[in-house]
């Protein structure tokens, strides 16, 4: 076909047949959303190998996830400053260059500082890809183009804990990170192949940049970053450091709301929170984020913490959930159109809620099949909040403000994500040193049942390690015993936590105004 040919026949992609521009915007956005679902289930074993405990690797998601809010509200203006195609090319880069000092980082510090490069790259990876195949497809088949998009999209939480597991067990958590590079090569090679800017973009006119504003989302979100991750270590606002980091978090947080209200072009448009819709649906998707990201740090380190279970197994057990949005996502694309958005978001967050009640109940003899309904449903229930949710957000919204729409949204989920996941390791560790109190008082030494047991363990334990170790070493089983039964307990309390904030959710749908009927799709919502 000569390029003459090619052009007429595929205009808005000059002459790139669309379904390779599709695969070229696909292979980043599944290599992001892969790598947040592996590195959930490879958390335990990069602890143990950087000598960290299991809350301190929980900050490998929270720093991924701020830097990843930061560069959000950001990526229109860079986009139309230096070209989607080269923005796009240049965040691949960044993702796949620290993708490799994660896998080969030999201390904490070095992959949280290559998980904010990672986060910094990632965060406009969704929203460019979004916008380029939108754009690259006419009007009539968009929808089949984005329920591809979306397919890759709902895969990745599928193979993401499988994979990651089994590259854990097999070789090496680093692994985890390794496998981005050849995504990300491949990506970077489609992009520049099959990838251009259309002439808007080329001949835009961009103001100059916000740097005050930017300055302050900086300050106030790595304010955040670190009060989440340090806090518990240090008792939060017993150390000075800590008040005074909330501080300059608070005096930040208030310079850039009121820069931003006051700046007629800067980095953030707040006015838009005016509109009743768009601020109820920011105010859900952060309490959504906390939601999400509370199950997807915390399920994996129960079954492979308090129930032993390898990386692979946990890994194959959480799976199931992205089948359950692979299933849920064609259901809410015919029902979308034809019931009330609320109705949907409200069934999505009870179905959630309640699922997450189901995990509240779990103890130390269940299998790996026990949860594997209110896993898989848990995926299926999140497929009714996503889509509604973003469309009854941006239902009342013009064009012209969707962008900037685009950047607060996800910002504001990944914050909520972020300290969803702080105060749930917070919980974990608070509330089973609470239960292991609660259960050390009712051990008294002179207890029959503790003797008992004691006498039992030692007269087994007598005929490995002799005599003389037998009795320190059975009230050291039964010591074990008792902080798994007290870790258990702390799961079981976030667990429960997490549904009533989920039931909450569902009440506050009502927030939003009766959806206009025939409203047009979001774009750039994920």
């Amino acid at each position: 076909m000569t390029t003459a040919a090619a052009q007429a026949r595929y205009p808005l992609t000059q002459g790139v047949n669309p379904w390779l521009v599709t695969a070229s915007v696909m292979l980043p956005t599944f290599m992001e959303v892969l790598d947040t679902a592996i590195a959930s289930v490879a958390l335990p074993y990069i602890a143990g190998s950087l000598s960290a405990s299991n809350s301190e690797a929980t900050w490998v998601l929270t720093s991924y996830l701020v830097a990843n809010a930061v560069i959000l509200p950001a990526s229109n203006w860079f986009a139309r400053r230096f070209g989607r195609k080269r923005f796009l090319l240049f965040c691949v880069i960044v993702f796949t260059v620290a993708s490799f000092f994660c896998g080969a980082a030999p201390s904490l510090g070095v992959i949280l500082l290559a998980r904010v490069l990672q986060g910094a790259g990632g965060g406009a990876l969704q929203p460019l890809s979004q916008s380029i195949l939108l754009e690259s497809f006419p009007v009539a088949k968009r929808s089949m183009a984005m329920a591809a998009y979306g397919l890759g999209i709902v895969v990745a939480p599928v193979l993401g804990p499988t994979l990651g597991g089994w590259l854990t067990d097999t070789f090496s958590w680093r692994y985890a990170f390794y496998i981005n590079i050849p995504v990300g090569l491949l990506a970077v090679f489609m992009i520049a192949r099959f990838i251009h800017d259309p002439p808007y973009i080329k001949n835009a006119k961009v103001g100059a940049f916000d740097n005050i504003g930017f300055g302050l989302l900086i300050v106030w979100t790595g304010c955040l970053q670190i009060v989440l991750d340090k806090g518990q270590e240090d008792d939060w606002f017993g150390a000075l450091w800590v008040r005074c980091a909330v501080t300059a978090l608070v005096l930040a947080l208030i310079g850039w709301i009121w820069h931003s209200w006051t700046h007629p072009k800067g980095l953030v448009d707040l006015h838009i929170l005016k509109n009743r819709n768009f601020r109820t649906g920011c105010f859900l998707i952060a309490l959504l984020g906390m939601c999400i990201y509370i199950t997807i740090a915390i399920l994996p380190l129960y079954y492979q913490e308090v129930l032993g279970y390898t990386a692979f197994t946990a890994g194959l057990v959480v799976g199931p959930r992205g089948i359950g949005s692979f299933v849920g996502s064609p259901i809410i694309g015919f029902l979308g159109s034809r019931m009330d958005p609320r109705k949907l978001l409200c069934a999505g967050f009870l179905g959630f809620a309640v699922c997450a009640l189901v995990f509240g109940t779990v103890n130390l003899s269940i299998g790996p099949y026990t949860l594997l309904i209110p896993i898989t449903l848990t995926g299926f229930a999140l497929s009714f909040v996503f889509v509604p949710l973003a469309t009854m957000s941006t239902s009342t919204l013009t064009r012209d403000e969707m962008g900037n729409a685009t950047g607060l949204f996800n910002m504001l989920r990944n914050i909520g994500g972020s300290i969803g996941i702080a105060m749930a390791t917070t919980a974990l560790i608070r509330r089973s040193a609470l239960h292991q109190n609660e259960l050390g008082a009712n051990l008294s030494p002179n207890s029959y049942m503790l003797q008992q047991k004691s006498a039992l363990i030692a007269g087994y334990l007598a005929h490995r390690i002799g005599p003389a170790q037998a009795r320190p070493g059975s009230l050291g089983l039964l010591y074990g015993l008792m902080q798994q039964q007290s870790a258990l307990m702390a799961y079981v309390d976030v667990f429960r936590w997490t549904a009533v904030l989920a039931f909450f959710c569902a009440a506050a749908v009502w927030l939003f105004k009766k959806p206009i009927k025939n409203a047009p799709p979001p774009t750039g919502m994920h």
